[in-house]
């Protein structure tokens, strides 16, 4: 690969489109019917009015306030409310409402569930969406459940068709950008989850503080792991009070990066600046049950 000069301190912000059609109505009405969350709103994701327009959303369980902090992400902070039984099942159900195919079911952290850390939800979800839309795969995209192996594996015996914990960063802004968890743990949960044969993937994001060479160094150690599908986008500030953007990238280098990941081996690689780990996840999906 030749060497790219790329501008680093690009001050071009991306483009959201809006768009609230009847699709996006749609979909609003069924996640509210459903007293259901999704990461669209809570994280306040750039994405969403072109993905609930063409009818795709990421869930959220285990409610909507996270035992974490993290500097990039606007999920509220604070003490969660106790575990709702009836949420896997109105999670299926609108799953069978919106007539999915392939579904990305995520959640917040639950350090507070010092059992399990949640996955026992995690994996009755999984089962209910199974059951009651078998034809429709399904995506999900947890925590590190604090590396807890039995945790994970309560997800991994649910056999979700693709399973995804994000990295989110370099390795040397990691403790700046996501206080609470360990990287090296991050990168664990990736390996356990490749070493009990799941399709396995993970997303991250640049514009943080980064330099090129360590995202590349990055991707190589991930796809050493196993890691299948990959994914990389701009980080955007969702609020004043979270970390500011270092930089806007260029599209030429998230071209870079996508002709790089799949050099080194990836599967399936979405890079661009409003991609996010669920972004396109059908597609993603589709590419990555084909290249298997």
């Amino acid at each position: 690969m030749e060497s790219v000069h790329f501008d680093i301190r690009s001050t071009t912000k991306p483009k959201i489109k809006i768009n609230k059609g009847n699709g996006y109505k749609t979909m609003q009405e069924i996640v509210s019917s459903n007293k259901l969350h999704t990461v669209c709103e809570e994280a306040r994701c750039p994405n969403i009015f072109e993905c609930w327009e063409r009818g795709t959303s990421t869930i959220m369980i285990l409610g909507d306030i996270c035992t974490r902090a993290c500097g990039f992400c606007s999920v509220n902070t604070g003490r969660p409310n106790k575990i709702d039984l009836m949420e896997p099942y109105r999670t299926a159900q609108a799953v069978k409402k919106m007539n999915l195919r392939h579904v990305v079911i995520t959640s917040v952290d639950r350090d507070d569930i010092k059992d399990d850390y949640g996955s026992t939800i995690w994996a009755e979800t999984i089962s209910q969406i199974h059951h009651h839309s078998p034809n429709c795969t399904v995506e999900v995209l947890t925590p590190d459940f604090q590396g807890n192996k039995k945790a994970l594996l309560n997800v991994f015996n649910a056999k979700p068709e693709i399973f995804s914990h994000n990295i989110e960063c370099v390795e040397r802004i990691s403790k700046n950008v996501r206080k609470q968890s360990v990287w090296s743990r991050s990168l664990d949960v990736l390996k356990f989850s490749v070493d009990n044969g799941m399709l396995t993937k993970t997303g991250m994001m640049v514009g943080l503080g980064e330099k090129r060479r360590e995202v590349v160094d990055t991707m190589k150690e991930i796809v050493d792991l196993g890691v299948e599908i990959f994914t990389i986008g701009q980080y955007l500030q969702p609020t004043k009070n979270h970390l500011k953007v270092d930089r806007y990238v260029e599209n030429e280098e998230f071209l870079y990066y996508k002709e790089i990941g799949t050099e080194i081996g990836f599967k399936v690689v979405e890079s661009g600046s409003l991609v996010r780990s669920s972004y396109h996840a059908d597609e993603q999906a589709r590419l990555a049950f084909v290249s298997n």
